[in-house]
């Protein structure tokens, strides 16, 4: 059961890690265990929206986190999902429609894809170097079309779909940008490519020397238009992945599960067996869910679970007192370098941890951070 569709069952699924509005199935952004990550993007096309109700691009990050084994394979689940049953509905907790279509990020520890859509439409192609940082989480593609049909290619309709409407005339490169892309960007769109030249000038800067460390502070930048905070809308939770090459090493991915990431604490999780459950960072569920019940949207609860709540307070408080502000923000500085450099140890292979302590790891974070609240 997905956010509005009920599709097949797969006979089996990976474990995954999720970072998700909390009134639907799908996700922003996650990992699983095999070292999978995948995030998204809204984006606007030429191809109508649709605003009956199918899978969500939320729901095929999900759907390809749970199904796919590499980048590769969840690109081919997700491709496969979005031609069978389509995209649409509403991607917003609200009683009037907002809807888009999506594009796609996805990377395992040997290679990096965007994938994009327009209806039941898709290109992907396979990417390598950096590629910068875009929506309002701080950590998708940023609505630069796929230029060409590398590797897996395209919707087999393609072309066709193009030529018949006139967007191409079936001479020289096909480049899914330049003829989905809309005449007139939409500002979110234009924010969306805004905040990819930042991302990727960012990038630029640090070239040779990049670290989790330098992602988190790119996350975290304002002047961008990366780390958003004005208009009563804050970014949303913040992810970053360390995906190492060698497959004896374990895959280290870094949640805020707190909005603003200037003002979070960048948590470590590792996949093991027996991971300790984290129900301060799960939002609750409700008998007469409003986003459940038909018509949908009618009512509003809140959805803020334990961790967000206690987050929130303390950046009303770093805002109303900056000096004690501030000396708050150095202690959740601490606390997140000191996660940084035990994940640097694991990673380097200077210490190993007994499988217990990274079944608690996230656990035992959340704990301290919420401590540190209290």
């Amino acid at each position: 059961q997905c956010t509005y569709l009920e599709i097949e069952q797969a006979e089996r699924t990976h474990a995954v890690v999720l970072s998700r509005p909390a009134w639907l199935w799908g996700a922003e952004m996650g990992a699983n265990d095999c070292g999978v990550c995948v995030g998204n993007e809204g984006v606007w096309t030429r191809e109508p929206l649709g605003e009956a109700e199918a899978l969500l691009g939320m729901d095929l990050v999900r759907l390809g986190l749970e199904r796919g084994g590499s980048a590769r394979e969840a690109l081919q689940v997700m491709t496969a999902l979005l031609e069978r049953h389509g995209q649409g509905g509403s991607c917003k907790e609200e009683p009037e429609p907002f809807v888009y279509h999506n594009t796609f990020l996805l990377a395992d520890r040997a290679e990096a894809w965007v994938l994009e859509t327009a209806g039941r439409y898709w290109a992907a192609q396979r990417i390598g170097g950096e590629r910068g940082p875009g929506g309002a989480g701080a950590r998708r593609p940023g609505g630069e079309g796929a230029r060409g049909a590398r590797g897996p290619g395209g919707h087999p309709g393609l072309r066709e779909r193009a030529r018949s409407q006139g967007w191409w005339s079936g001479d020289g490169e096909f480049s899914f940008a330049e003829v989905f892309s809309l005449e007139k960007q939409p500002p979110r769109m234009e924010a969306a490519k805004a905040r990819f030249c930042a991302g990727r000038e960012l990038l630029r800067q640090h070239a040779g020397h990049i670290t989790a460390e330098t992602f988190m502070s790119i996350l975290r930048d304002k002047a961008s238009g990366i780390c958003v905070d004005s208009e009563g809308f804050r970014t949303a939770g913040s992810m970053v992945s360390v995906l190492p090459r060698d497959p004896a090493l374990p895959c280290v991915h870094f949640f805020t599960a707190t909005p603003d990431p200037s003002r979070s604490v960048f948590k470590p999780f590792v996949f093991v067996a027996g991971i300790k459950p984290v129900p301060q960072v799960r939002s609750p569920t409700f008998l007469q869910d409003p986003a459940k019940q038909i018509p949908r949207f009618r009512s509003s609860v809140d959805r803020r679970h334990e961790l967000y709540r206690r987050h929130q307070a303390v950046l009303e408080l770093m805002e109303h007192d900056p000096a004690r502000g501030q000396e708050l923000l150095e202690t959740l500085q601490e606390l997140e370098k000191q996660g940084l450099e035990a994940m640097k140890e694991l990673l380097e292979g200077t210490v190993t941890p007994q499988p217990e302590e990274l079944a608690d790891l996230f656990f035992d974070c959340v704990e301290a951070e919420m401590k540190f609240y209290s």
